[in-house]
């Protein structure tokens, strides 16, 4: 539980193997109670006391908290009531919390400014797999910057801690509406004085020379944003954006450029209660955030890239007290583990094959890691049981509403490839209502990864007519073999093509019960798969939003399976199931 300065958070997540990476949530609730807000009455400068009336309010909640942890079976020893800045410092913040442990039983912890910075900083390595750059997060009262290498399950961040400013959405906002009584000298005030103070802490943090290199390499820092008031932004930046509406609801994992996140003028003209996820209360806030933002990006060294996250102080919490072993997990890999087949791991090493590994600058993007084929290894049975013509569907929409919609970790580029590797995998005639979902979903990758997705779809569609039950027993059946050629054939050179993947199905020499392979699925397979390759079926430019890549043109392959009878097929390091 959390009593903050935008409301009180409740939840309860399960950390129990092998699920912890992911941080899985079984009830989570909240109260809109602001304990900052309440401590300051309308036209009044001065901070008062959590009012007697909110603290009965606040000790209710708390009360109903306590009959769902025991609902839950939840030990009491695993419960924790967690206090940042609205109550550390609150004038009559010692009698709050004595009135909370006699009706409750339960002691607040409170977190210092670098608790609550340090713990925040955690909350945010625990929302992606890597985390390399500057994390702020922006609560109500208050806002903390540092930096953060979180990688290989390795958590570094500067050992004083974060560094924290009154700048809160909530403090910020009265901030703000006090300078303009004054005009345009006290927002210029104003102004000045947060700029000095971001850019003395930006000197103060000491950033490390393997983050600098880094951000010279890429052109910029990435810059790491939690909080409510920085996710209002996001949810704004998400309902303008080109790919529209925007497919994929949860704010953890998106990601926007510098100059789409330091354009306020044109968001601020757009703000709307209406917006998904931006509540009257957050509207209110959005002058405050702007001007946050850009007193941000003027004051701090150039930001590339801008990573909104869910993970805050209670993710950070549970994330600190997991050990290393669990924090180096793919989150991916784990939320998707519950789903796998005996020989998923296998079949990802077999799918592995099925990509080119020339030095061809077609080759499938760095998107495509042995972790991203391993969640899809994991997944390709799991939508068997549907119904054969709702199949590409349900698949579709896995990472976004389906399965995969509460995994904390996990980027939208990542839940873009899966989701669209999973529909491919299902060849068939996609419902209309659909098609819009799937071409915006393309829309977030790149047209490169788009077509490879497709590919790996078809691929894997082979693979289960192979293996229905995704089982490989031990003599394997088959394997692949990929690499580049060159178009060869009198029809191909007419066209311009140039070099061809070729993907070479290898099966045993002599057939038994346990290695046939009817023929003819086989070659209805492999057809699939070599229709990936026309031309009509490459990623059309005409249909992307970035002006960029319409430029360039279609992009796709052109695709040969061949058949070929081994002599032995090469599986003796691969690990194999004996049923």
């Amino acid at each position: 539980m959390l009593p903050t300065s935008n409301g009180i958070r409740f939840s309860i997540s399960d950390l129990s193997p092998p699920l912890a990476r992911i941080v899985p949530t079984l009830y989570q609730d909240r109260a809109g109670i602001s304990l900052y807000d309440v401590q300051y009455q309308p036209g009044s400068d001065t901070r008062q006391s959590i009012p007697a009336d909110i603290q009965h309010q606040v000790i209710s909640r708390l009360l109903r908290f306590k009959e769902t942890c025991a609902d839950f079976s939840v030990p009491s020893t695993n419960i924790h009531v967690l206090a940042t800045e609205a109550t550390r410092t609150a004038p009559n913040s010692v009698q709050f919390r004595n009135e909370v442990k006699t009706a409750t039983g339960w002691e607040i912890r409170m977190l210092s400014k670098e608790d609550e910075g340090r713990i925040g900083a955690l909350g945010i390595a625990s929302s992606l797999s890597n985390v390399q750059g500057l994390v702020m997060d922006l609560g109500g009262g208050s806002t903390q910057i540092t930096w953060l290498l979180a990688k290989d399950g390795s958590v570094k961040t500067n050992p004083k801690g974060s560094i924290s400013f009154p700048y809160g959405a909530a403090a910020l906002t009265r901030r703000l509406e006090e300078a303009k009584v004054k005009g345009d000298a006290g927002i210029g005030e104003l102004q000045n004085e947060m700029t000095a103070r971001f850019r003395g802490a930006y000197e103060e943090l000491a950033v490390p020379n393997e983050l600098s290199s880094l951000a010279d390499q890429n052109g910029g820092y990435d810059l790491y944003l939690s909080g409510g008031g920085f996710r209002g932004w996001g949810y704004l930046l998400m309902s303008r954006s080109k790919v529209y509406p925007y497919p994929i609801p949860t704010i953890n994992g998106f990601k926007a450029e510098r100059s789409d996140f330091q354009d306020t003028v044109t968001v601020l003209s757009s703000v709307d209660p209406k917006i998904f996820r931006v509540s009257e209360r957050r509207a209110a806030q959005v002058p405050a955030v702007a001007f946050l933002i850009n007193v941000l990006t003027a004051a701090l060294p150039m930001i590339k890239n801008i990573h909104f996250c869910q993970g805050g102080v209670r993710e950070g919490f549970l994330f600190d007290n997991l050990t290393s072993e669990i924090r180096v997990q793919d989150p991916l890999v784990v939320a998707t583990t519950p789903y796998q087949t005996a020989s998923a791991e296998t079949i990802s090493q077999l799918l592995s094959h099925a990509l080119p590994s020339s030095s061809s600058n077609l080759l499938p993007p760095a998107s495509f890691t042995p972790q991203l084929l391993r969640s899809f290894a994991n997944l390709i049975y799991e939508h068997s049981s549907v119904p054969k013509d709702a199949r590409p569907a349900a698949a579709l929409h896995t990472a976004t509403t389906g399965l995969l919609a509460s995994a904390h970790g996990i980027s939208h580029t990542d839940r873009a490839l899966i989701s669209l590797m999973l529909c491919a995998r299902w060849p068939g005639d996609l419902p209309p209502s659909e098609e819009s979902l799937l071409l915006r979903l393309r829309q977030i990758v790149s047209m490169r990864e788009a077509w490879w997705c497709r590919y790996l779809g078809r691929v894997a569609a082979l693979t289960g007519e192979f293996y229905p039950a995704g089982v490989i027993r031990d003599i394997p059946r088959f394997e692949f073999r990929a690499e580049f050629v060159a178009g060869n054939e009198e029809k191909e050179k007419k066209k311009g093509v140039g070099e061809v993947m070729e993907l070479t199905v290898v099966i045993p020499p002599k057939v038994d019960a346990r290695t046939y392979v009817d023929k003819e699925v086989l070659k209805e397979g492999m057809r699939k798969v070599e229709k990936v390759g026309k031309k009509k079926n490459w990623i059309k430019a005409s249909e992307r939003v970035d002006r960029s890549e319409r430029l360039g043109g279609d992009w796709g392959l052109k695709v040969k399976v061949v058949l070929e009878r081994g002599v032995e097929l090469e599986f003796r390091s691969w690990a194999y199931i004996a049923i």
